[in-house]
């Protein structure tokens, strides 16, 4: 009968091989966490924390994925047996394959060879400029070399300790007057903030230099009078308050914070300014933590640049 006839073949279908396991988006997502947190170092610290957490937590789905065979899933406890059957199975038991513990070894060695080479190379390369980053005071004479309503030209040594050929910095210093009895000054920074060149005042420039010597290194006074300031590198152009009038730069002209101390100008630490309204004494200043030239420090573009501590 048609039902008793037998299948070619035979009866039995044969098995289908396993299916392979489909590939793992982890190790791409964990890339791109690494990569997202490279750039954040170089454009904003929340962006490389972002990367950071992206990378930690794709890192560990893919560590998970990847020892998932090795994980395995616990078997149910066997039913108790005699003595001599334990002891067979212990004989034939397969063992943890030597293949595995020398592929983790040689990860765990190749990452600790990794860290050992980019670790130092790192912190050499990123904490000089995270740290001695303070300013000397800078003791700039007494009052009376800065007339009232007047600008001087002062160059001194940024650090005492060091040679004067090197770190000399020039500032441009104005004598508001008084403001609720208080003295004024306008100390603008000669460091343009497009790409750090010196600025030059537009205006006649007595050739006599008065030199005194102060507490904190040789001090070079010279008289000016300026209408702004330019920058001869690129264009740049700033008003007689240090505000940007043409060219790259992005912001106002830093400037520094000062003191009065037994009747002389101490020259604090610089500060980055956004704009200036108004003139000398009266003028309303927006002021921001120092920040290197050619970073927007207000607006929009402030959250583009890297934090600096």
């Amino acid at each position: 009968m048609a039902d008793d006839l037998e299948r070619p073949g035979g009866d039995a279908e044969p098995e289908a091989p396993p299916h392979a396991a489909p590939p793992s988006i982890w190790p791409f997502a964990f890339a791109l966490g690494i990569a997202v947190a490279l750039i954040g170092l170089i454009i904003s610290w929340p962006i490389a924390a972002i990367g950071g957490a992206i990378a930690l937590v794709f890192g560990f789905l893919w560590i998970r994925d990847a020892t998932r065979e090795v994980r395995g899933t616990p078997s149910p406890a066997p039913p108790a047996r005699d003595d001599e059957a334990v002891e067979l199975e212990d004989e034939t038991a397969a063992r943890y394959p030597r293949s595995v513990f020398l592929e983790g070894a040689t990860l765990g060695i190749g990452a600790l060879i990794g860290g050992i080479v980019t670790v130092p190379a790192l912190g050499f390369a990123v904490l000089p400029a995270f740290v001695d980053q303070a300013y000397d005071a800078v003791d700039l004479g007494p009052l009376d070399n800065f007339p009232e309503g007047e600008w001087r030209i002062t160059k001194f040594k940024s650090v005492a300790d060091e040679p004067e050929d090197v770190s000399r910095r020039t500032a441009y210093v104005r004598n508001n007057g008084t403001l609720d009895g208080q003295a004024s000054f306008t100390i603008i920074s000669n460091r343009c903030v497009h790409l750090g060149c010196p600025v030059q005042p537009q205006g006649l420039t007595a050739e006599e230099v008065t030199e005194i010597d102060a507490e904190s290194g040789p001090v070079e006074i010279t008289a000016t009078e300026p209408s702004g300031f330019v920058c001869p590198c690129h264009g740049g152009a700033y008003d007689i308050e240090g505000n940007r009038t043409a060219g790259p730069p992005v912001r106002a002209l830093d400037r520094y914070a000062y003191s009065i101390m037994d009747g002389r100008l101490v020259l604090g630490e610089p500060y980055s300014v956004g704009s200036v309204e108004g003139e000398g004494a009266e003028a309303q200043i927006t002021a921001y933590k120092i920040a290197d030239p050619g970073v927007h420090v207000d607006g929009l573009e402030q959250y583009f640049y890297p934090y600096v501590p």
